[in-house]
């Protein structure tokens, strides 16, 4: 009957299914030791293994492992209780097809970058929530050494930390650049400045989709030597999933967003999840800068997560929008797009408008500098 609250650990199937938010209550009570579960087993590659032996014995997986039976057991319970894995009625294991497509595959795009930083960095953080909102600052930035305000700043003290924060940012980014780098308002793109361009990946995409556009990554001094990095690397082939052909056409220019000002040439400005870090009015003094750099005709991006209009759906723009507060910058959100419509018209653009569609939540919003 509607109301009734199945048993923990043993609910009745036709109750939860009357209520499936109740249902979706026991999960997220125990998820965050399934999580970790999960990510356990991509960094024992039980996913790959089993990607190469559908149907592996739980002795061959052990073998394969290297771990202790009783562990392994436990962890395979616990995977096989979020429906990844799936176990055969003469006891061997499988991926499930969800588990085949999005934790099997190590590319550059891979599950496994994402995961182990969100484990590494994003959720410690979230232990401090109720403390952190409380203050309206991110508390939990104090896990981290130096005396500098956002997560991305700090990271530069911690390298190996950094290095994987910005592997799990680039792997996510590539689940939603396809769709992206597609879209049709690039296409007449001469010279982009790709503001906050992290490593580089979105320009490479770009570049590699438009051979005859060229990019000016800005970035902050360390993280513009994770994309030199990257740069050497797509150019000596030596990355997986590096863009050849497109490192004469990337130029790298270290700043800082707000006190240094943009470089000049550019006909059109990308913001790639990057803005959401911020306040409105901040939002709309770095859309300002974008202004007076662009040339009349020119136009700005702004790709992200955007929370729904009436902002009561969006898992990952929920969990984004927590992470910033909580650790990354102490503000900012994923704002719904009607917000970044209206700061952009604040800062002097128009023909404002919003693609939807787009992966994981996303959105491009454009305004065009008349």
């Amino acid at each position: 009957m509607p109301g009734q609250v199945p048993r923990p650990g043993g609910a009745d199937p036709d109750v939860a299914a009357v209520d499936p938010v109740v249902e979706r209550f026991h999960f997220l009570v125990n998820a965050p030791a399934l999580f970790n579960a999960v990510v356990t087993a991509l960094e024992w590659d039980v996913f790959g293994h089993l990607r190469a032996h559908p149907g592996a014995s739980f002795e061959e997986l052990r073998a394969a492992v290297g771990v202790p039976a009783h562990s392994l057991r436990v962890l395979l319970h616990a995977v096989c209780t979020t429906g990844l894995l799936e176990r055969d009625p003469d006891g061997g294991y499988r991926n499930a097809s969800a588990a085949a497509e999005l934790l099997a595959p190590d590319g550059p795009d891979s599950w496994r970058h994402i995961l182990t930083g969100w484990r590494e960095i994003y959720y410690p953080a979230f232990s401090r929530m109720s403390e952190a909102l409380a203050a309206g600052t991110n508390l939990a930035l104090d896990a981290h050494p130096g005396d500098e305000p956002t997560l991305y700043r700090r990271l530069a003290h911690a390298p190996e930390l950094e290095a994987v924060f910005h592997r799990s940012m680039s792997a996510f980014t590539l689940k939603s650049l396809d769709a992206l780098v597609e879209t049709e308002e690039f296409a007449t793109v001469r010279h982009l400045l790709d503001i906050g361009g992290g490593d580089g990946t979105t320009s490479a995409r770009l570049l590699a989709r438009h051979p005859g556009m060229r990019s000016t990554v800005f970035d902050i001094p360390s993280v513009a030597r994770l994309a030199a990095e990257a740069k050497s690397g797509a150019e000596s082939g030596a990355e997986p999933g590096a863009e050849p052909g497109t490192g004469d056409r990337i130029r790298l220019h270290p700043g800082d967003l707000f006190t240094d000002p943009f470089p000049p040439g550019a006909d059109a400005v990308l913001f790639s999840h990057v803005l959401e870090i911020f306040s409105g009015a901040q939002i709309t003094e770095l859309l300002a800068k974008a202004h007076a750099v662009l040339p009349s005709g020119g136009r700005v991006f702004v790709y992200g997560y955007n929370a729904s209009d009436d902002e009561t759906r969006g898992w990952y723009s929920a969990r984004l929008s927590l992470y910033l507060n909580v650790l990354a910058s102490g503000q900012g959100m994923a704002y719904p797009a009607r917000d970044y419509e209206d700061w952009m018209r604040r800062a002097g653009f128009d023909a404002v408008r919003t693609l939807t569609g787009y992966p994981y939540e996303h959105g491009l919003t454009i305004g065009t500098k008349p």
